[in-house]
């Protein structure tokens, strides 16, 4: 009885500390690379959907593939570190990222679908929308984070909301909107990953 009661405790020690412990998947490199594919994606829409508004499949077609990319690239990342993983805390820090991160991709693949085939003429709240849905994802998050990335989220709630309110006569569907709130976002979260944990890693 007593041993149950031990590895109980151990048990719990153990899921307590690896709620609090610092996720170490998530590499800057990487998500500055999806960064860099959501300006390059700005750059596109710019010079090849120049009216967004009457090209609601085109700008989706695009958005959602850069989407699908930025999901992939981290995706692999972390199922190789899972896969690669000798310690089953390793694997279920991993598990408990995803877990986490996975409703606000599913809220917002569902908000797109529901806004395109039944409310297209909204369709310039979605980048708003994302950005929003993405803050929360990342608050979710955050008690895996270094605590400057709740200062990232924030920043994402916020241009989201911008872009909400903007969403209107030439700002709607803007390329730099998409720019400066997932472009900027994602260079952000790159830049606290690596000053808070991979460049502490490198002097180690």
């Amino acid at each position: 009885m007593e041993l149950d009661e031990a590895l109980l405790q151990i048990n719990t020690i153990r899921a307590q500390v690896t709620r609090t412990e610092l996720f170490r998947g998530y590499r800057a490199a990487t998500v500055a690379g999806t960064g860099f594919l959501a300006l390059c994606a700005a750059l596109s829409q710019a010079a090849w959907i120049a009216e967004p508004q009457q090209q609601i499949a085109e700008y989706l077609q695009l958005w959602l593939c850069v989407a699908a990319s930025s999901v992939a690239m981290v995706g692999i990342e972390l199922a190789l570190r899972y896969w690669r993983a000798d310690s089953p805390w390793v694997r279920q820090q991993t598990v408990r990222a995803v877990t986490q991160f996975v409703p606000c991709l599913a809220a917002g693949g569902l908000l797109t679908w529901a806004l395109a085939n039944f409310a297209p003429q909204h369709a310039a709240l979605l980048p708003g929308l994302w950005a929003i849905v993405f803050s929360l994802g990342m608050f979710a998050s955050a008690n895996q984070l270094p605590p400057a990335m709740r200062a990232v989220a924030a920043y994402y709630l916020v241009a989201g909301t911008a872009c909400i309110a903007w969403a209107q006569d030439a700002y709607a569907l803007s390329p730099w909107t998409m720019a400066s709130t997932f472009g900027v976002g994602q260079f952000l979260s790159a830049a606290v990953l690596y000053w808070n944990l991979e460049r502490s890693d490198a002097r180690g």
